[in-house]
């Protein structure tokens, strides 16, 4: 009876379209053989067999690359975006900031610890003061009528 192993974790387990490689990996062989083939065929008069080949393989290998590579279950692309995101898009330097809500209250004067309710001795300083005010305003005012008369 013949036994097959099965793996233990099942999201690794990738469906194979054709010659064993994912559907991914068919579309970046066939994007890499696109681009790599004809550059090399156009450049092997111009340049040489030997560097059109390297040329052609250094075409490639960012192709080969991206269908291969995979770290944490996250594909190279997207790795590139998020250092890309990272590293120039969002800040570097995240300043910690909180929500006070006691300093945005007392600020606008609704939470003060002092008494909200004045006592009978503030009030009657209060109105003495106003009354005193009122007596120099008008004496300063009579002093500028006599000056300019």
């Amino acid at each position: 009876m013949p036994f097959v192993s099965v793996p233990k974790d099942l999201d690794k387990v990738k469906t194979k379209v054709a010659l064993n490689l994912t559907k991914r990996q068919l579309v970046c062989f066939s994007i890499a053989a696109v681009i790599g083939i004809p550059l090399y065929f156009c450049s092997k008069k111009a340049i040489g067999n030997e560097t059109a080949v390297l040329c052609m393989v250094a075409v490639m290998l960012p192709f080969f690359f991206i269908a291969m590579y995979e770290k944490d279950g996250l594909p190279m692309e997207k790795i590139l975006w998020n250092i890309i995101r990272s590293q120039m898009l969002y800040p570097r330097i995240r300043p910690y900031s909180t929500n006070n809500l006691y300093s945005v209250l007392s600020k606008e004067g609704i939470y003060e610890n002092k008494k909200t309710n004045p006592t009978r001795n503030e009030i009657t300083k209060d109105k003495t003061k106003t009354k005193k005010n009122k007596k120099r305003i008008k004496k300063r005012e009579k002093q500028n009528i006599i000056q300019k008369e």
